[in-house]
């Protein structure tokens, strides 16, 4: 983070998000606060609380991607929630705090790779040795009487086990290894609301106290290194340290992308069949504000971590909020709606554009993919064409527009002779034009 200035932030996400500078801007400046938070010593690096942002825009303008493409600039553990699935307290559904769960979890796996990636080396040498036990099993090894000449020719000949290991002589021979089965497989137990870790938690338990079985499996050499390397992965790693680190990373690096939270605002003032929602922002309130949470690894304090909330607001507003959540919110950045020029850069620019993915596909089948700009021009007027008249669902209309257009040569390939197909403004409009101005049509199809 100390390299990634807010301004190379906004830079980076430019390369697979177009438009939106304003909320490129705010979480830039979130981030990078983030970071000039930890070179604050003493207490007052406790009483800088992060400024959580609400994003607010139609579906595909491309509030989720700005998040989840930051989250993957700076390595930060990242969860994304739909507010619509949490439920008040006392009602039946997911109880607000297995988000903070969720997070851990998710910061677990990126520690826990990292300190694989550390010690995979040394678990590829221990597996490599396992392997060659295997191979030449060695019956003498623990006898006290073996002779210096029989150690030698020993050591000679699993030498040149190791020889051939290494270059792969054996990769394809079946072997039999011993691998750990669960210890309480398929457990499950249905609770109450605020519940659902209580069969992971359980199985842990049971599962320390209850020792392992092993049982043999067949596997060619070469698969049976990974699950080698696993195991002895497994056992280098100090997991304390991990679930150590994991915590610190959630607490001061955690984004938490809280999607939908229009759907659990009321514009009538509570009233209606949904009794639930003003009881979800309260729930969600003291996870926001700062609480301490419950997991399988540890208490996790919610003070410093990044919310990031999103909503289209079309029935409701912010201010329909309830005020002390509001107030949790301070950041609020209204996100443009989509036009033609945004629909041609999207379809050309980013690094993954769609332009890009299909002819990757094609090429797959030794075909190359051309679009000429006239037809990526007539690609985006469409999209915007089908976006004003039936539901403006920004980017992702696009999707749609090209799985449609592209129909018929992703059918037909491998064709014979076939080596190249050009996509031009003509082939654009005879394939697109009756759909896209036929509204019936367009509401289904497209």
């Amino acid at each position: 983070m100390k390299e990634l200035t807010p301004k190379q932030i906004v830079r980076e996400l430019n390369k697979y998000i177009i438009g939106q500078p304003q909320a490129k801007k705010a979480v830039a400046i979130a981030m990078r606060n983030r970071w000039r938070r930890q070179q604050v010593s003493g207490y007052m690096k406790d009483e800088i609380m992060p400024n959580n942002i609400i994003m607010i825009g139609s579906t595909g303008v491309g509030k989720t991607e700005v998040s989840r493409r930051l989250a993957a600039l700076t390595s930060a553990p990242f969860v994304k929630v739909e507010a619509s699935k949490f439920t008040e307290v006392g009602y039946v559904g997911r109880d607000v705090e297995s988000m903070i769960r969720d997070l851990m979890d998710t910061a677990f796996n990126i520690v826990q790779k990292e300190k694989e990636l550390e010690v995979v080396e040394l678990a590829e040498n221990l597996a490599n040795e396992k392997l060659i036990d295997i191979l030449f099993p060695d019956d003498l090894k623990n006898d006290k009487e073996t002779t210096v000449d029989q150690k030698s020719r020993r050591k000679r000949t699993r030498d040149k086990i190791r020889k051939k290991l290494y270059s792969g002589e054996f990769e394809n021979r079946l072997i039999e290894i011993e691998v750990e089965q669960e210890s309480l497989p398929g457990m499950q137990v249905l609770g109450p609301l605020g519940m659902d870790e209580l069969g992971m938690n359980l199985k842990d338990l049971l599962g320390s106290s209850i020792p392992k079985s092993k049982k043999p499996k067949k596997l060619p050499v070469c698969e049976a290194r990974e699950v080698l390397i696993d195991i002895e992965s497994e056992k280098l790693i100090d997991q304390e340290e991990v679930a150590r680190i994991a915590r610190d990373r959630s607490e001061n690096h955690g984004i938490i992308f809280i999607d939908e939270i229009d759907k659990v605002v009321n514009s009538n003032g509570g009233q209606g069949p949904d009794v639930s929602r003003e009881g979800v922002q309260r729930d969600l309130l003291p996870i926001v504000e700062g609480s301490n949470v419950s997991t399988k690894y540890g208490v996790i304090s919610t003070d410093h971590i990044l919310f990031i909330a999103a909503g289209a607001f079309h029935i409701s507003t912010p201010s329909d909020m309830i005020p002390e959540l509001q107030g949790r919110f301070p950041i609020r950045v209204e996100l443009d709606k989509l036009t033609t020029k945004d629909f041609i850069k999207i379809l050309t620019h980013p690094k993954s554009s769609l332009i890009k993915q299909y002819t990757a596909l094609l090429d797959a089948e030794g075909v190359e993919l051309e679009f000429d700009v006239s037809a990526i021009k007539k690609i985006s007027e469409i999209a915007t064409e089908v976006n004003s008249k039936t539901e403006n669902i920004g980017a992702r209309r696009l999707h749609t527009i090209m799985t449609t257009l592209l129909e018929k040569p992703l059918f037909e390939q491998p064709k014979k002779d076939e080596k190249k197909i050009r996509i031009t403004a003509k082939y654009v409009k005879d394939t697109l034009d009756d759909i896209a101005y036929d509204q019936d049509l367009s509401r289904y199809v497209l």
